[in-house]
């Protein structure tokens, strides 16, 4: 008996998914259709100027013609189906606009048209959603490069661009790509993050929280370093929002992130080139231009290149407090890294003329990462210590994270703590009327739990 029902619930499963694939082939099919109805029968440019629930509205009554002057019948649940779909296909970004719209997805990664995977909680997991082929794949992109100016073909292969809601986008396409079109969309949060949120998410404590507040309202220059996806950008914008609401800030970035809400703060865009090789706006075009523009502060989304020669002119001439971030894996290596741009912009200096100039500079590395369980942390802040004696310099570590271990989920196990080093800046915080008391650099004492 049991036999028998097995094979009878068998069969009703196949015939439930064969139904199943039939009627979502079948909605494929109608959303082609009535989207090529639409682009012919209707002034579609005329319903994008429409709210997105009028839009849906008059789409809707469209399709319901349509369905009901060729006889078509579906079931409701398809019919609200095919409004989404085309919607989707439409006016948004088709498959993605589900994994756009999840606010706890932070990234979304398409390696083909037919593999899709997204970031949730640090950790990366395929999602089931797919396109028709790669051409699908690169309308979508066209869709979101088009109205920044921007394109991408084969003269062309890749394209930085960003959505309406500021997340960033990147596409590679053949034949630099060897698996079809490939896309990476890093989302930001409607709401930009706060001190309260990394507090929270355990990517620092709050004595960390208090110094990188004092040292930004002291108008300590800092540079932020760090590896992709380890958060630099977020960090930037949490400490920026420390700058008193007094002084005019100009942010600076290759493509527009940072949300500083806050009065008096204009931004800047770098622009690639043209069609014909022509009309190239870059970050060092930008720098030196922002130097005309009365800024109190100047906020470098990425220094990548030469710009960082120009970066490092402005903090040295009396615009203090100015901020950037810098890919490298310690805060030794981001003084390299930042002693090379300055050379790749052609500044024919000895290496220790260089030198003295960057350090003169830069007051606050801090350096973040994305360890291997999925969360970000500060792992570091250290202070660039100068001896005006004899012009050498030491980087000295104020803050730490102490990695302990590691649980069988992956789990990284540690604590944040002080070095013990006293920051010579705390004069420095006072006379801007931040006080910060000794004890809070010193290392306290670690309790054992029996």
């Amino acid at each position: 008996m049991s036999s028998l029902f097995e094979r009878r619930k068998e069969k009703l499963a196949k015939q439930n998914s064969a139904n199943y694939k039939y009627e979502n082939h079948l909605v494929d099919e109608l959303v082609d259709h009535y989207k090529a109805r639409l682009l012919r029968d209707t002034n579609l440019e005329a319903l994008t100027q429409l709210s997105q629930g009028e839009m849906r509205l008059r789409i809707e009554q469209y399709v319901s013609h349509f369905m009901s002057e060729e006889k078509v019948i579906i079931s409701r649940n398809d019919k609200d189906l095919l409004i989404t779909r085309i919607l989707d296909e439409a006016v948004g970004y088709g498959p993605l606009e589900p994994l756009i719209k999840d606010p706890a997805i932070t990234e979304i990664l398409i390696n083909g048209f037919d593999e899709v995977y997204v970031e949730k909680a640090g950790r990366l997991e395929m999602v089931d959603v797919a396109f028709r082929d790669d051409e699908h794949v690169r309308h979508i992109v066209d869709r979101i490069v088009a109205p920044l100016g921007r394109r991408v073909d084969e003269s062309s292969p890749m394209v930085d661009a960003r959505l309406p809601d500021g997340s960033r986008v990147n596409a590679v396409i053949a034949p630099v790509s060897l698996s079809g079109t490939l896309v990476s969309i890093r989302k930001f949060r409607e709401e930009p993050f706060k001190m309260e949120d990394l507090l929270n998410f355990n990517s620092l404590d709050e004595t960390m929280g208090r110094f990188l507040q004092g040292i930004v309202k002291g108008k300590m220059n800092t540079l932020i370093s760090g590896g992709t996806g380890s958060g630099k950008t977020t960090l930037l914008n949490v400490v920026a929002a420390s700058i008193p609401h007094g002084e005019r800030v100009i942010t600076i970035e290759d493509s527009a992130e940072l949300r500083l809400d806050r009065p008096n703060v204009v931004g800047m865009e770098a622009r690639p080139a043209n069609v014909e090789g022509r009309g190239e706006v870059t970050i060092r075009n930008l720098v030196r231009n922002a130097l005309r523009m009365r800024p109190d502060r100047i906020i470098v989304g990425e220094v990548r290149s030469g710009e960082a020669f120009d970066m490092l002119q402005a903090m040295n001439t009396g615009h203090e407090g100015s901020l950037t971030t810098v890919h490298a894996n310690s805060p030794a290596d981001a003084m390299r890294r930042v002693e090379s741009m300055v050379i790749m912009a052609g500044m024919d200096l000895p290496s220790t003329v260089i030198r003295e100039y960057i350090v003169g500079a830069l007051d606050i590395i801090i350096q973040a990462t994305r360890l291997t369980d999925g969360t970000r942390k500060i792992i570091s802040i250290s202070e660039v210590q100068k001896n005006e004696e004899d012009g050498t310099f030491r980087i000295v570590e104020i803050f730490k994270f102490k990695r302990t271990g590691m649980l069988e989920d992956g789990t990284v196990l540690g604590h944040f703590t002080p070095t013990g080093e006293i920051p010579a800046c705390l004069e420095r915080l006072k006379i801007f009327g931040i006080h910060m008391d000794e004890s809070d650099f010193r290392v306290k004492e670690e309790v054992t739990a029996w």
